[in-house]
């Protein structure tokens, strides 16, 4: 590559960011660090009819939690600012401007209701829809008249009306659209704002940006594009435009499906590197069997070749997968780190004060195994901080009645209140015989122990719990439970 590798995310602040394009901000990071080069976000704002309050610090925030760090854009001024388009308007008149003068492009003066008309006379002689060219061929006369009536035009580009433009994809090679399907288009809104087609080219091409990675659904646009460089004789960046993601049922993914927006998958509790993980390899592989990698392993074996040309399919499953992987691999110190950054962020139910790091490292290897999602571990270790509230009758296990479950207890209490070390082993081997005296199964014990020590049916391993909370408060918790039972 001749040419510095300067890629660009540039979203538009609509909304919160969908995981379709943060997935292209991780295909753009990753290439940006393969080869060396410059990650840069830009914000697309010239529809400000539909800028969404907040919208830009979600994104921000987004590429943020998943490690996605920038080298130039809104927060981190560059040579190529300012990184808002709003803040670029003069820049696009003048490339409009350059257009007209050159015959490339023309001020057009249709009304909305003339357009409305035309397209609604298209579609009764079943003609695709698209401009008719009625202004570009205007007198000298009739343009001096239009514009005495004061009306502001809009200004559309003059697309050749014969042959073919033949475009380059790096996915897909060659692609051609034949020129007569493709209308004279919107360039210049009547506001002062530019089109999307002409804005982001305008400052890809100020900015240098080497190559141009986008979702497909922009491909048919991409004749547009081209002809815009070729009028004013720019040097095109690279194109690649990658496959769009799809639901398990091969419909367009959508709010039916569970979440799409990356900060729902952060509250949820998934991890951010197994976020990127999982998201790369929606449309990428790096062989047909490989799916954990870490960001430098992606990084060191990225390539746009590698992307398919079919639709990706976001299979949540795999991300339960994934992410649970990544949690197991944890170390437990940074296991307990991230729990404590995400309650610090997501605040769980029932903690009237966030746990200790130290406590937290010794509670994690007892959840570790079973938690899929950060989200999850509140509600398996709340009990070693609050009293967690339950029925009399969640004592008694299946099989059993109330006076089995109070000898239970009671047989189990003088055996807690007799060992004298205090650990899992020891209260194992003075637990486990008293199933057998008690002619009870060592689930019916254990159950009703378990409701007693943790208030929960299901609860991380028993006897590493008692020891966690140790000889006072696990045979205070047995007392209490021998008393909500006796008490009618």
């Amino acid at each position: 590559m001749t040419r510095r590798v300067r890629v660009r995310f540039a979203p538009s602040p609509t909304g919160e960011p969908h995981v379709g394009n943060i997935r292209t901000a991780v295909f753009e990071w990753l290439f940006a660090r393969r080869h060396g080069g410059d990650f840069i976000v830009r914000i697309e704002d010239t529809d400000q009819a539909r800028k969404v309050e907040g919208a830009v610090e979600s994104i921000l925030d987004s590429l943020r939690w998943l490690g996605l760090d920038w080298d130039e854009g809104p927060d981190k001024n560059g040579p190529y600012g300012p990184y808002y388009q709003s803040q670029r308007l003069p820049l696009y008149k003048e490339v409009a401007g350059t257009l007209i003068a050159s015959g490339r492009a023309y001020e057009c003066y249709c009304s909305s209701e003339r357009l409305k008309e035309m397209r609604d006379e298209q579609a009764k002689r079943g003609q695709p829809p698209g401009y008719d060219q009625r202004c570009r061929t205007l007198s000298d006369v009739e343009r001096e008249r239009a514009r005495a009536s004061g009306t502001v035009p809009v200004v559309r580009f003059a697309m050749p009306t014969e042959d073919s433009t033949t475009v380059r994809d790096l996915i897909r090679g060659d692609v051609s659209f034949e020129n007569r399907l493709l209308d004279d288009f919107v360039i210049l809104k009547s506001d002062g704002f530019p089109t999307y087609h002409l804005a982001h080219m305008v400052d890809d091409h100020h900015m240098e940006i080497s190559h141009v990675i986008r979702a497909e659904e922009w491909l048919p646009s991409l004749p547009r594009h081209w002809q815009i460089y070729e009028a004013l004789g720019w040097e095109k960046p690279h194109f690649a435009h990658v496959p769009i993601i799809l639901a398990p049922d091969r419909s367009k993914l959508s709010k039916r499906h569970g979440a799409t927006s990356v900060r729902e998958y952060q509250e949820m509790g998934y991890l951010p590197q197994a976020m990127v993980n999982f998201l790369a390899l929606l449309g990428w592989s790096l062989d047909d069997k490989t799916e954990v990698m870490s960001a430098q392993q992606m990084i060191d074996n990225f390539s746009i070749d590698r992307i398919s040309k079919s639709p990706a399919i976001f299979n949540i499953e795999k991300l339960d997968w994934m992410n649970g992987h990544y949690i197991r691999g944890s170390s437990n110190e940074a296991l307990a780190e991230a729990l404590l950054a995400f309650w610090k962020k997501y605040p769980p139910d029932g903690f009237s004060a966030l746990p200790g790091k130290a406590m937290l490292v010794r509670i994690v290897p007892l959840i570790k195994e079973r938690l899929k999602k950060l989200n999850e571990a509140a509600g398996l270790i709340r009990f070693f901080f609050a009293d967690v509230p339950y029925e009399p009758g969640d004592l008694v296990q299946k099989g059993m009645d109330t006076e089995a479950a109070h000898r239970a207890l009671g047989a189990s209490l003088s055996a807690l209140t007799g060992v004298q070390a205090f650990d899992a082993a020891t209260l194992e081997g003075a637990l486990r015989p008293l199933a057998d005296q008690l002619g009870l199964k060592a689930g019916q014990l254990f159950g009703t122990l378990r409701v007693a020590v943790t208030g929960l049916k299901v609860s991380p391993p028993l006897f590493e719990t008692m020891e966690l909370l140790g000889r006072e408060k696990t045979v205070a918790s047995v007392k209490k439970a021998i008393a909500r039972l006796t008490t009618p």
